[in-house]
């Protein structure tokens, strides 16, 4: 077994990789274990990955081009994250310099001017550079709001509903999007039928009541992605927080239809846990893919400077969902400037990489070493094992990996260090975690042991 990495206390990093060998379980250690199942399956991870929000795209930009390969090593290299996802919006976002939509003619009933030009400017050549590396690279789009003279509010921001009478424009407008994407040469894994469907932000944003979601899925956009062979891809209800997650998936799946053409549920972390919704909604619908779509740590709730909290938080996030069901994670700008920006909406939040457009030069946060723990050595098609534990004052999870390979992922966020044995197929394993500490331990087979057991 090797000890791959551990991150603890104030970020201090033991890259050590040594040998940990098991011993034969002599049935007489029973305290302080951590049992690994591979016999017991779950799901099955599609990969991770972050959002390439115009504001990453203006900060790539203007990054000398030294530092842009870095960003792009980081996320997307051999000795990166492994990103195989990205979010992207359907026009702008908070995070965008300014609202924009790629129709503003109301009278153009054909999206005759339908225009990427904007995306152009600095999502596209960010995209375009993410996929060179990254070939397998394949995106999730999201609406924040359609163009203003389709809403009541007749405004990008502020919430407001979609007017009734552009429900079939709109759901064009979406498959325009996607047909436009593809066309660049873009995967397209996922389209959301609305961010935060249930907030009136300042920001871009749209409001669906789940009778409208419904309505609008079933009879509208589901059809017409029908009609334009594209209803391969995962339709996405809900896309908010976890505290509803169950309620507005249970409510549109109730519908036949609607059921049918749905294809995941994704969710938000900004409520906090409901690591419960996400297991409810995986137990009643053990068919639909469950995507977190976006998480960042937010100024105007949480501090900048407080790197080791805003890391942990990723830590419980990502075990808790996992462990619940989680198939594929999104984190929210994968490049910011040191502000937090920019943001036309101020609405600064981190990311995991920052960068100083005076200098040029790149911040990595805690949390960028936190979200490698599990996006380096989960890899897409893993499948999640079994695992018990002595207490729940260390958070687990494991997957094997296509190559046999079982990764486990521990954290210890105490304040004591915690010696503990992982016991596996009839072996057994001392370990040590530090003191507010992540581990990823990567198991090899074992001589004469398989981890398949019919």
């Amino acid at each position: 077994m090797e000890w791959v990495e551990t991150l603890y206390r104030k970020g201090e990093a033991v890259q050590t990789r040594r040998d940990l060998c098991f011993s034969d379980d002599i049935y007489q250690c029973e305290d302080n274990i951590v049992n690994i199942y591979p016999e017991e399956k779950f799901q099955t991870i599609m990969g991770f990955g972050g959002a390439f929000t115009e504001s990453a795209g203006y900060v790539y930009a203007n990054l000398p081009r030294e530092a842009q390969k870095e960003v792009l090593r980081a996320y997307f290299g051999q000795t990166g994250l492994g990103y195989t996802l990205g979010r992207c919006a359907v026009d702008s976002c908070d995070f965008s310099l300014g609202n924009y939509s790629a129709v503003t003619d109301a009278d153009d009933t054909a999206l005759n001017t339908f225009s990427l030009s904007r995306d152009e400017r600095y999502v596209l050549p960010l995209l375009r550079d993410a996929k060179a590396l990254c070939p397998e690279l394949s995106l999730m789009l999201s609406p924040w709001s359609p163009p203003a003279f389709m809403k009541t509010n007749h405004a990008k921001n502020g919430g407001g509903k979609l007017d009734p009478q552009y429900r079939r424009r709109w759901a064009e407008y979406l498959c325009r999007y996607l047909e436009e994407y593809k066309a660049m040469g873009f995967l397209i894994f996922a389209l959301s039928v609305q961010n935060e469907p249930n907030a009136a932000q300042r920001w871009d944003s749209c409001q669906y009541t789940p009778e409208e979601e419904k309505v609008f899925i079933r009879d509208y956009l589901a059809p017409l992605l029908k009609e334009k062979r594209m209803n391969d891809l995962l339709l996405t209800v809900w896309d908010h927080n976890k505290e509803r997650l169950f309620d507005r998936t249970a409510y549109i799946c109730a519908d036949e239809k609607a059921n049918a053409a749905v294809g995941a549920a994704g969710f938000h972390w900004y409520s906090g846990d409901h690591f419960e919704a996400v297991n409810l909604v995986s137990k009643r619908y053990p068919e639909k893919k469950l995507i977190f779509t976006e998480g960042c740590i937010e100024y105007a709730k949480y501090s900048g400077d407080a790197g080791l909290a805003n890391a942990q938080k990723y830590a419980h996030e990502l075990l808790g969902d996992l462990n619940a069901g989680l198939h594929a994670f999104l984190d929210w700008n994968i490049l910011l400037d040191k502000n937090g920006g920019p943001n036309h909406a101020d609405n600064y939040c981190d990311a995991p990489v920052m960068a100083d457009p005076d200098t040029g030069k790149l911040k990595y946060n805690l949390s960028y070493f936190y979200l490698g723990h599990f996006t380096k050595y989960i890899k897409p098609g893993a499948v999640r094992i079994g695992t018990t534990c002595y207490t729940a004052g260390i958070e687990t999870t494991a997957f094997q990996n296509e190559d046999g390979t079982i990764a486990a992922v521990m954290y210890n966020p105490g304040k004591d260090p915690r010696t503990c044995t992982l016991r596996l197929m009839g072996g057994i394993c001392s370990v040590t975690l530090e003191s507010e500490s992540i581990s990823t331990f990567i198991i090899q087979s074992m001589e004469g042991q398989t981890w398949d057991i019919p």
